[in-house]
């Protein structure tokens, strides 16, 4: 299979110069490495290209890197029934620089763009219609962003006197919990309530 995946990966780089940068083989999958601006281009030979045959989109998704000046590893995910293989390619960009929609090419990228915008702020031009569409309309920032407060901003809830949906700000309504990880087979260095006699 890595023999297979090796010249898939040699027929990507050769056919596609400048606009991917490498690849490697890890835990059995495919990984490319590509310029963000050209990832219609990608995504066009991953699918038509003999040697390739990706016929199948699965996903599109974001990693958050915070401490980068590109934070975002905008990731794409692809199958080939014909090689019976998948292929993952990475882009990188930052905040303000959108990637291009690769819908042109794989019209079911539409909603999965929609989440990653949605999700982790990144944009994508030529989408037709770039708006949220896992939270609500007033919602501020994008969750799955590393520097997201963990309580988030503000939530929503019906108010039954005022018959419509208000927005609060957070307010925790207990502590957070500490959870002490061990395992119940070895027990636990302190005693639980209830347990006083076992412990004797």
């Amino acid at each position: 299979m890595s023999e297979k995946l090796q010249a898939i990966g040699e027929a990507i780089l050769g056919g596609l110069p400048g606009s991917v940068t490498g690849f490697d083989i890890a835990y059995g999958e495919l990984n490319v490495a590509g310029q963000a601006a050209d990832i219609v281009k990608i995504a066009r030979f991953l699918r038509d290209d003999p040697r390739c045959q990706f016929w199948n989109f699965i996903d599109v998704t974001a990693v958050d890197w915070p401490q980068r000046e590109q934070r975002f590893d905008v990731v794409y995910h692809f199958l080939s029934p014909k090689q019976n293989a998948r292929v993952r390619v990475k882009v990188m960009t930052d905040e303000a620089t959108p990637v291009p929609s690769i819908i042109s090419e794989f019209p079911g990228a539409d909603w999965f763009e929609r989440e990653t915008y949605d999700l982790y702020g990144v944009l994508f031009t030529g989408h037709p219609d770039m708006r949220r569409l896992l939270t609500d309309y007033g919602f501020e920032g994008h969750p799955l962003r590393k520097d997201f407060p963990l309580t988030g901003f503000v939530e929503v809830r019906w108010d039954d006197q005022q018959k419509r949906v208000v927005y609060e700000p957070v307010r925790l309504n207990q502590e957070f919990r500490n959870f002490d990880f061990l395992s119940p087979w070895e027990g636990t260095d302190y005693t639980l309530p209830g347990d006083e006699k076992a412990k004797g």
